[in-house]
């Protein structure tokens, strides 16, 4: 495809989804993040839809106006939750909720985008999953929600290859972000000590998360889709991880 590409990032506004919209716009791209708020950096390329992806209406409201407005050829479902608890205190709301976050949200939007991807022949969908979705203690929504999502995925991968549109999904390990933070202190011995299970012997950064975005991005990966691409440093090997 020739032309402006242009990519809606969900939770572009920070951590991972800045890394990926910063990226993105070096690179030529028009970067459209939709989140509760606008990122705190600016490019004559970026926009911002600010919308609550937890709210269905809100999503729908936003979809709606990114499609009217924009020729997208890039949806990235970054924006995620974790909400951490053990069984016993785990609500079917919450499984619900995160449903709608990391799925529903993404429906949304796609389905708004792709009547555009389909007249020209190309698409390039990508989730951020996690190794979560091979099972961790105390995440019984989110674990179930990111194992969705490579269901999800690897179906859409099937219906839309005749279009020459690609579904793929990035699954990280443990990454130093703000969500990561929120459950393991900063700086931490428990830090220290789960980057010395990690067999590659470290956590992740932002930056390795968004080389494998880049790649499904690519017009050039044009034969890669319905994948999961783990980046997790060998944790989803086999390494038991917190």
């Amino acid at each position: 495809m020739s032309g402006q590409m242009t990519a809606v990032i969900t939770g572009g506004n920070k951590g991972i989804g800045a890394d990926i919209a910063r990226r993105m716009l070096d690179e030529g791209y028009a970067v459209i993040s939709v989140a509760r708020h606008a990122p705190d950096f600016a490019h004559e390329r970026l926009s911002s839809v600010e919308a609550d992806l937890l709210d269905p209406e809100a999503v729908s409201a936003a979809a709606a106006e990114i499609a009217a407005n924009h020729k997208v050829t890039h949806l990235i479902q970054n924006a995620g939750l974790i909400w951490p608890n053990l069984i016993e205190d785990a609500k079917p709301s919450d499984i619900t909720g995160l449903a709608q976050l990391h799925l529903g949200s993404a429906l949304t939007l796609l389905q708004a985008v792709l009547p555009g991807m389909k007249e020209r022949r190309f698409g390039r969908v990508i989730f951020n999953g996690s190794r979560a979705a091979l099972g961790v203690a105390t995440r019984t929504a989110y674990s179930a929600s990111k194992a969705g999502m490579i269901g999800m995925a690897r179906t859409w991968a099937l219906e839309l290859a005749p279009h020459q549109i690609t579904v793929n999904v990035v699954a990280p390990g443990p990454i130093l972000t703000d969500n990561f933070w929120g459950i393991i202190p900063k700086g931490s011995e428990k830090e220290a000590e789960l980057a010395t299970r990690i067999p590659v012997g470290r956590l992740g950064t932002v930056e390795d998360v968004a080389n494998a975005f880049m790649f499904f991005a690519d017009e050039k990966s044009s034969f890669v889709t319905g994948q999961t691409l783990y980046v997790c440093g060998g944790a989803s090997v086999g390494t038991a991880i917190l």
